[in-house]
Protein backbone atom coordinates (compact mmCIF):
# COMPACT_ATOMS: atom_id res chain seq x y z
CA UNK A 1 0.00 0.00 0.00
CA UNK A 2 1.74 3.68 -0.90
CA UNK A 3 1.50 5.45 2.22
CA UNK A 4 1.67 9.68 2.28
CA UNK A 5 3.96 10.79 4.69
CA UNK A 6 1.69 14.20 6.75
CA UNK A 7 3.63 16.51 4.55
CA UNK A 8 2.63 14.84 1.14
CA UNK A 9 -0.73 14.21 2.52
CA UNK A 10 -1.03 18.02 3.10
CA UNK A 11 0.88 18.91 -0.23
CA UNK A 12 -2.07 17.08 -1.98
CA UNK A 13 -4.80 17.94 -0.26
CA UNK A 14 -3.83 22.15 -0.43
CA UNK A 15 -3.47 21.89 -4.11
CA UNK A 16 -6.90 20.31 -4.66
CA UNK A 17 -8.02 22.97 -2.74
CA UNK A 18 -6.32 26.06 -4.49
CA UNK A 19 -4.46 26.69 -1.90
CA UNK A 20 -0.64 25.50 -2.85
CA UNK A 21 -0.20 28.14 -5.28
CA UNK A 22 0.70 32.03 -4.56
CA UNK A 23 -3.06 33.53 -4.83
CA UNK A 24 -2.93 35.65 -7.74
CA UNK A 25 -4.85 35.80 -11.24
CA UNK A 26 -7.83 37.27 -12.43
CA UNK A 27 -11.27 36.74 -9.97
CA UNK A 28 -14.25 37.47 -12.20
CA UNK A 29 -15.97 36.07 -15.01
CA UNK A 30 -14.49 32.68 -16.85
CA UNK A 31 -11.70 32.81 -14.12
CA UNK A 32 -13.93 32.72 -11.16
CA UNK A 33 -15.89 30.25 -11.84
CA UNK A 34 -13.49 28.08 -13.33
CA UNK A 35 -12.11 28.18 -9.23
CA UNK A 36 -15.60 27.62 -8.29
CA UNK A 37 -15.57 24.25 -10.25
CA UNK A 38 -12.62 23.43 -9.01
CA UNK A 39 -13.83 23.79 -5.35
CA UNK A 40 -17.29 22.05 -6.42
CA UNK A 41 -19.27 24.32 -4.39
CA UNK A 42 -19.03 27.65 -1.93
CA UNK A 43 -20.55 27.73 1.07
CA UNK A 44 -22.85 30.90 1.68
CA UNK A 45 -22.87 31.94 5.56
CA UNK A 46 -24.62 35.34 6.44
CA UNK A 47 -22.06 36.12 8.88
CA UNK A 48 -20.49 39.31 8.05
CA UNK A 49 -17.45 39.66 10.92
CA UNK A 50 -15.19 40.45 8.78
CA UNK A 51 -16.58 39.72 4.91
CA UNK A 52 -19.13 36.73 4.27
CA UNK A 53 -17.77 33.51 4.67
CA UNK A 54 -18.24 32.55 0.19
CA UNK A 55 -15.96 36.12 -0.25
CA UNK A 56 -13.40 35.51 2.31
CA UNK A 57 -13.04 31.61 0.34
CA UNK A 58 -12.51 33.13 -3.05
CA UNK A 59 -10.44 36.02 -1.69
CA UNK A 60 -8.34 33.91 -0.04
CA UNK A 61 -7.10 32.12 -3.31
CA UNK A 62 -7.81 35.34 -5.14
CA UNK A 63 -6.94 38.84 -3.53
CA UNK A 64 -8.61 40.37 -6.71
CA UNK A 65 -12.42 39.07 -5.76
CA UNK A 66 -14.45 41.30 -5.03
CA UNK A 67 -18.75 40.33 -4.23
CA UNK A 68 -20.10 41.59 -7.25
CA UNK A 69 -18.26 39.12 -9.45
CA UNK A 70 -19.60 36.52 -7.88
CA UNK A 71 -23.21 38.28 -7.92
CA UNK A 72 -22.89 39.05 -11.94
CA UNK A 73 -22.00 35.19 -12.37
CA UNK A 74 -25.06 33.92 -10.03
CA UNK A 75 -27.55 36.48 -10.87
CA UNK A 76 -26.93 38.25 -14.01
CA UNK A 77 -24.89 35.47 -16.10
CA UNK A 78 -26.84 32.45 -14.31
CA UNK A 79 -23.39 30.30 -14.18
CA UNK A 80 -24.18 29.46 -10.96
CA UNK A 81 -27.39 28.09 -9.11
CA UNK A 82 -28.13 27.66 -5.03
CA UNK A 83 -28.52 24.93 -2.84
CA UNK A 84 -27.65 22.72 -0.49
CA UNK A 85 -24.54 20.37 -0.15
CA UNK A 86 -23.73 20.18 3.94
CA UNK A 87 -25.18 23.70 4.25
CA UNK A 88 -26.12 26.32 1.36
CA UNK A 89 -23.71 27.14 -1.10
CA UNK A 90 -23.42 28.59 -4.65
CA UNK A 91 -22.84 25.82 -7.31
CA UNK A 92 -21.87 25.54 -10.99
CA UNK A 93 -24.71 25.15 -12.97
CA UNK A 94 -23.41 22.75 -14.82
CA UNK A 95 -23.38 20.31 -11.88
CA UNK A 96 -27.08 21.23 -11.83
CA UNK A 97 -28.45 17.70 -13.03
CA UNK A 98 -26.35 15.73 -10.53
CA UNK A 99 -28.74 17.55 -7.72
CA UNK A 100 -31.99 15.52 -9.19
CA UNK A 101 -31.05 13.19 -6.17
CA UNK A 102 -30.98 15.61 -3.55
CA UNK A 103 -34.15 17.40 -4.35
CA UNK A 104 -35.60 14.00 -4.50
CA UNK A 105 -34.34 12.81 -0.91
CA UNK A 106 -34.87 16.41 0.28
CA UNK A 107 -38.71 16.11 -0.96
CA UNK A 108 -39.18 13.10 0.94
CA UNK A 109 -36.90 13.48 4.45
CA UNK A 110 -37.89 17.47 4.99
CA UNK A 111 -41.61 16.57 4.50
CA UNK A 112 -41.56 14.00 7.04
CA UNK A 113 -39.03 15.82 9.14
CA UNK A 114 -40.95 19.42 9.18
CA UNK A 115 -44.42 18.35 9.23
CA UNK A 116 -42.91 17.74 13.35
CA UNK A 117 -40.65 20.57 13.44
CA UNK A 118 -42.21 23.63 11.85
CA UNK A 119 -45.95 24.74 12.44
CA UNK A 120 -49.18 23.05 11.08
CA UNK A 121 -50.55 24.20 7.15
CA UNK A 122 -47.11 24.46 5.47
CA UNK A 123 -48.05 22.21 2.27
CA UNK A 124 -51.21 24.04 2.38
CA UNK A 125 -49.41 26.60 1.08
CA UNK A 126 -47.69 25.20 -1.58
CA UNK A 127 -50.05 25.94 -4.89
CA UNK A 128 -50.82 29.61 -3.22
CA UNK A 129 -47.25 30.57 -2.99
CA UNK A 130 -46.97 28.94 -6.88
CA UNK A 131 -49.77 30.50 -7.87
CA UNK A 132 -48.24 34.28 -6.61
CA UNK A 133 -44.93 33.61 -7.80
CA UNK A 134 -46.47 33.12 -11.02
CA UNK A 135 -48.75 35.85 -11.28
CA UNK A 136 -46.27 38.44 -9.71
CA UNK A 137 -42.95 37.91 -9.90
CA UNK A 138 -39.96 36.44 -7.91
CA UNK A 139 -40.60 37.24 -3.88
CA UNK A 140 -38.80 36.50 -0.74
CA UNK A 141 -40.33 35.34 2.64
CA UNK A 142 -41.92 38.62 3.84
CA UNK A 143 -44.10 38.86 0.18
CA UNK A 144 -45.75 35.87 1.17
CA UNK A 145 -48.37 34.88 4.00
CA UNK A 146 -50.16 38.06 4.34
CA UNK A 147 -52.11 37.70 7.86
CA UNK A 148 -49.93 34.75 8.98
CA UNK A 149 -48.69 34.73 12.47
CA UNK A 150 -45.24 35.24 12.19
CA UNK A 151 -42.73 33.51 14.62
CA UNK A 152 -40.81 35.09 17.87
CA UNK A 153 -38.90 31.82 18.36
CA UNK A 154 -35.88 32.69 16.52
CA UNK A 155 -34.17 32.34 13.29
CA UNK A 156 -35.89 29.03 12.77
CA UNK A 157 -39.90 29.66 13.37
CA UNK A 158 -40.76 30.39 9.93
CA UNK A 159 -44.71 30.66 9.13
CA UNK A 160 -46.48 28.23 7.29
CA UNK A 161 -46.10 30.08 3.81
CA UNK A 162 -42.11 30.64 4.29
CA UNK A 163 -42.12 27.35 4.79
CA UNK A 164 -43.44 26.25 2.19
CA UNK A 165 -41.26 28.42 0.23
CA UNK A 166 -38.35 26.76 1.67
CA UNK A 167 -39.42 23.29 0.62
CA UNK A 168 -40.70 24.02 -3.02
CA UNK A 169 -37.09 25.36 -3.28
CA UNK A 170 -35.18 21.86 -1.67
CA UNK A 171 -37.53 19.76 -3.54
CA UNK A 172 -36.78 21.72 -6.90
CA UNK A 173 -40.12 24.04 -8.02
CA UNK A 174 -38.48 26.96 -7.23
CA UNK A 175 -35.37 28.59 -7.50
CA UNK A 176 -33.38 31.18 -5.62
CA UNK A 177 -32.76 33.76 -8.08
CA UNK A 178 -31.13 36.60 -6.03
CA UNK A 179 -30.30 37.65 -2.43
CA UNK A 180 -30.44 41.33 -0.86
CA UNK A 181 -29.26 41.67 2.42
CA UNK A 182 -28.73 38.22 2.61
CA UNK A 183 -32.50 37.91 1.97
CA UNK A 184 -33.21 34.62 -0.92
CA UNK A 185 -35.90 35.45 -3.75
CA UNK A 186 -37.40 32.72 -5.15
CA UNK A 187 -38.85 32.09 -8.90
CA UNK A 188 -40.32 29.48 -10.62
CA UNK A 189 -37.45 26.69 -11.58
CA UNK A 190 -38.97 26.84 -15.13
CA UNK A 191 -38.63 30.46 -15.93
CA UNK A 192 -34.85 29.76 -15.05
CA UNK A 193 -33.86 26.84 -16.30
CA UNK A 194 -34.05 26.12 -19.71
CA UNK A 195 -35.68 22.27 -19.87
CA UNK A 196 -32.58 20.70 -20.89
CA UNK A 197 -30.89 21.99 -17.53
CA UNK A 198 -34.21 20.60 -15.73
CA UNK A 199 -34.45 17.11 -17.72
CA UNK A 200 -31.16 15.65 -18.25
CA UNK A 201 -31.29 13.90 -14.72
CA UNK A 202 -29.22 10.99 -14.42
CA UNK A 203 -30.34 7.98 -12.21
CA UNK A 204 -29.31 6.97 -8.84
CA UNK A 205 -26.68 4.83 -9.95
CA UNK A 206 -24.86 7.52 -12.03
CA UNK A 207 -25.34 10.52 -9.57
CA UNK A 208 -23.84 8.05 -6.87
CA UNK A 209 -20.86 7.37 -9.40
CA UNK A 210 -20.65 11.23 -10.20
CA UNK A 211 -20.73 12.09 -6.37
CA UNK A 212 -18.10 10.10 -5.82
CA UNK A 213 -15.80 10.57 -8.53
CA UNK A 214 -15.99 14.30 -7.86
CA UNK A 215 -15.40 14.34 -4.37
CA UNK A 216 -12.23 12.29 -4.86
CA UNK A 217 -10.94 14.34 -7.17
CA UNK A 218 -11.47 17.78 -4.88
CA UNK A 219 -9.40 15.81 -1.96
CA UNK A 220 -7.22 13.73 -3.16
CA UNK A 221 -7.41 10.75 -1.11
CA UNK A 222 -10.53 10.08 1.20
CA UNK A 223 -12.52 7.23 3.35
CA UNK A 224 -15.67 6.40 2.22
CA UNK A 225 -17.53 8.63 4.52
CA UNK A 226 -15.24 11.42 3.50
CA UNK A 227 -16.50 11.08 0.20
CA UNK A 228 -20.05 10.75 1.10
CA UNK A 229 -20.10 14.02 3.42
CA UNK A 230 -18.35 15.78 0.43
CA UNK A 231 -21.68 16.86 -1.35
CA UNK A 232 -23.85 15.15 1.22
CA UNK A 233 -26.07 13.33 -1.08
CA UNK A 234 -25.15 10.42 -1.11
CA UNK A 235 -25.58 7.78 2.09
CA UNK A 236 -21.94 6.50 3.70
CA UNK A 237 -22.99 3.03 2.68
CA UNK A 238 -23.80 4.15 -0.86
CA UNK A 239 -20.21 5.25 -0.51
CA UNK A 240 -18.79 2.15 0.48
CA UNK A 241 -20.41 -0.09 -1.90
CA UNK A 242 -18.66 2.29 -4.94
CA UNK A 243 -15.45 2.13 -3.08
CA UNK A 244 -15.96 -1.66 -2.84
CA UNK A 245 -16.69 -1.99 -6.11
CA UNK A 246 -14.48 0.89 -7.80
CA UNK A 247 -11.21 -1.22 -5.88
CA UNK A 248 -12.26 -4.34 -7.26
CA UNK A 249 -12.27 -2.78 -10.65
CA UNK A 250 -9.06 -1.46 -10.41
CA UNK A 251 -10.43 1.86 -10.72
CA UNK A 252 -8.99 2.99 -7.24
CA UNK A 253 -6.44 1.86 -4.67
CA UNK A 254 -6.00 1.69 -0.86
CA UNK A 255 -3.16 4.22 0.69
CA UNK A 256 -1.84 4.98 3.54
CA UNK A 257 -2.67 8.66 4.85
CA UNK A 258 0.12 9.76 7.48
CA UNK A 259 -1.47 12.11 10.09
CA UNK A 260 0.36 15.16 12.01
CA UNK A 261 0.35 12.70 15.02
CA UNK A 262 2.37 10.34 13.14
CA UNK A 263 -0.70 7.55 12.92
CA UNK A 264 -1.62 6.01 9.55
CA UNK A 265 -4.92 5.96 8.10
CA UNK A 266 -6.17 3.97 5.06
CA UNK A 267 -7.99 5.65 2.28
CA UNK A 268 -8.47 5.87 -1.22
CA UNK A 269 -6.94 7.36 -4.25
CA UNK A 270 -6.97 7.39 -8.26
CA UNK A 271 -4.03 4.98 -9.20
CA UNK A 272 -2.10 7.95 -10.11
CA UNK A 273 -1.65 9.50 -7.11
CA UNK A 274 1.83 8.24 -6.19
CA UNK A 275 2.99 10.07 -9.64
CA UNK A 276 1.03 13.37 -8.93
CA UNK A 277 3.32 16.44 -8.73
CA UNK A 278 1.41 17.97 -6.10
CA UNK A 279 3.69 15.41 -4.13
CA UNK A 280 6.50 17.50 -4.56
CA UNK A 281 5.51 21.02 -4.87
CA UNK A 282 6.36 23.25 -1.65
CA UNK A 283 2.65 25.22 -1.50
CA UNK A 284 3.13 28.98 -1.10
CA UNK A 285 4.76 30.45 1.96
CA UNK A 286 2.49 34.22 1.81
CA UNK A 287 1.11 33.65 4.79
CA UNK A 288 -2.90 34.98 4.48
CA UNK A 289 -6.16 34.50 6.53
CA UNK A 290 -8.51 31.77 5.65
CA UNK A 291 -12.35 31.45 6.49
CA UNK A 292 -13.18 29.09 9.25
CA UNK A 293 -15.60 28.05 7.06
CA UNK A 294 -13.26 27.29 4.08
CA UNK A 295 -13.92 23.91 2.16
CA UNK A 296 -9.93 22.72 3.03
CA UNK A 297 -11.11 23.29 6.99
CA UNK A 298 -14.75 22.48 7.02
CA UNK A 299 -14.20 18.62 7.90
CA UNK A 300 -13.06 19.38 10.96
CA UNK A 301 -11.99 15.71 11.99
CA UNK A 302 -10.20 15.61 8.83
CA UNK A 303 -8.07 19.34 9.23
CA UNK A 304 -6.88 17.98 12.66
CA UNK A 305 -5.79 14.92 11.97
CA UNK A 306 -3.48 16.42 8.92
CA UNK A 307 -2.46 20.28 10.57
CA UNK A 308 -3.08 19.78 14.20
CA UNK A 309 -4.92 22.29 14.47
CA UNK A 310 -8.24 23.38 16.01
CA UNK A 311 -11.06 25.92 14.57
CA UNK A 312 -11.93 27.24 17.99
CA UNK A 313 -10.83 28.61 20.95
CA UNK A 314 -12.14 27.71 24.18
CA UNK A 315 -12.79 30.63 26.65
CA UNK A 316 -12.90 29.70 30.39
CA UNK A 317 -15.44 32.51 32.72
CA UNK A 318 -14.76 32.07 36.00
CA UNK A 319 -18.04 33.77 37.21
CA UNK A 320 -20.21 31.83 36.39
CA UNK A 321 -18.35 28.95 35.76
CA UNK A 322 -18.35 27.79 32.13
CA UNK A 323 -16.60 27.09 29.22
CA UNK A 324 -17.85 28.39 25.88
CA UNK A 325 -16.22 28.34 22.17
CA UNK A 326 -16.25 30.70 19.12
CA UNK A 327 -14.55 30.34 15.71
CA UNK A 328 -11.51 32.57 14.79
CA UNK A 329 -9.72 33.13 11.45
CA UNK A 330 -7.21 30.60 10.94
CA UNK A 331 -3.64 31.82 9.25
CA UNK A 332 -1.86 29.70 6.50
CA UNK A 333 1.53 29.91 5.96
CA UNK A 334 3.10 27.39 3.73
CA UNK A 335 1.69 23.56 4.30
CA UNK A 336 0.57 24.50 7.95
CA UNK A 337 -1.45 26.63 9.86
CA UNK A 338 0.61 29.18 12.28
CA UNK A 339 -2.02 30.67 14.23
CA UNK A 340 -5.71 31.77 15.06
CA UNK A 341 -6.80 35.48 14.77
CA UNK A 342 -9.62 37.20 16.24
CA UNK A 343 -10.79 40.61 14.14
CA UNK A 344 -14.03 42.14 13.12
CA UNK A 345 -14.27 45.17 10.80
CA UNK A 346 -16.16 47.93 12.38
CA UNK A 347 -16.89 49.93 9.00
CA UNK A 348 -18.57 52.91 11.32
CA UNK A 349 -15.12 53.31 12.77
CA UNK A 350 -13.50 52.27 9.13
CA UNK A 351 -11.72 50.16 10.82
CA UNK A 352 -10.14 46.56 10.72
CA UNK A 353 -9.67 45.83 14.85
CA UNK A 354 -7.46 42.73 15.80
CA UNK A 355 -8.29 41.85 19.04
CA UNK A 356 -6.45 38.31 19.77
CA UNK A 357 -4.11 36.59 18.16
CA UNK A 358 -2.82 32.99 19.44
CA UNK A 359 0.05 31.56 17.74
CA UNK A 360 0.12 27.84 17.21
CA UNK A 361 2.47 25.89 19.26
CA UNK A 362 6.05 25.84 18.79
CA UNK A 363 5.20 28.87 16.30
CA UNK A 364 7.31 31.51 16.98
CA UNK A 365 5.75 35.53 16.37
CA UNK A 366 8.73 36.99 15.21
CA UNK A 367 8.87 40.43 13.12
CA UNK A 368 9.23 38.64 10.32
CA UNK A 369 5.71 37.08 10.96
CA UNK A 370 4.47 40.28 11.81
CA UNK A 371 5.54 42.03 9.26
CA UNK A 372 3.80 39.29 6.63
CA UNK A 373 0.41 39.52 8.68
CA UNK A 374 0.27 42.76 8.13
CA UNK A 375 0.90 43.14 4.89
CA UNK A 376 -1.88 40.41 4.60
CA UNK A 377 -4.01 42.78 6.71
CA UNK A 378 -3.72 45.61 3.92
CA UNK A 379 -5.25 43.10 1.69
CA UNK A 380 -7.85 41.88 3.76
CA UNK A 381 -9.53 45.52 4.49
CA UNK A 382 -9.67 46.20 1.14
CA UNK A 383 -11.98 43.53 1.20
CA UNK A 384 -13.76 44.30 4.39
CA UNK A 385 -14.48 48.10 2.82
CA UNK A 386 -12.19 49.80 5.58
CA UNK A 387 -9.12 51.76 5.70
CA UNK A 388 -7.21 51.97 9.18
CA UNK A 389 -6.07 48.38 11.21
CA UNK A 390 -5.57 48.51 14.90
CA UNK A 391 -4.32 46.25 17.32
CA UNK A 392 -5.92 45.89 20.87
CA UNK A 393 -3.56 45.80 23.81
CA UNK A 394 -2.31 42.25 25.06
CA UNK A 395 -3.89 41.32 21.31
CA UNK A 396 -0.73 38.50 20.94
CA UNK A 397 -1.90 35.58 23.45
CA UNK A 398 -0.42 32.72 24.08
CA UNK A 399 0.10 30.39 22.17
CA UNK A 400 -2.66 27.43 22.12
Amino acid sequence: MFILSNQAARRVFLDRHALSETPQGPANGDALLDLIERLGFVQLDSINTVARAHDMILFSRRPRYRPKALKRLYEHDRDLFEHWTHDAAIIPLKFYPYWHLRRERDAARLREKWSEWRREGFEAKFQPVLDQIRDHGPCCSGDVGEGEKRGSGGWWDWHPSKTALEYLWRSGALQVVRREGFQKYYDLTERVLDRTTQGNAPDTEESIDWCCREALDRLGSATHGELAAFWDHISPAEAKAWCTAALDQGRIIQVGITGVDGSVRPAFAWPNLPDDPALHIAPTNRLRVLSPFDPALRDRKRAERLFGFAYRIEIFVPEPKRTYGYYVFPLMEGDRLVGRIDMKAFRNEDTLRVRALWPEHKVRWGKGRQAALEVELERVKRLAGVTQTAFDDNWLRTPV
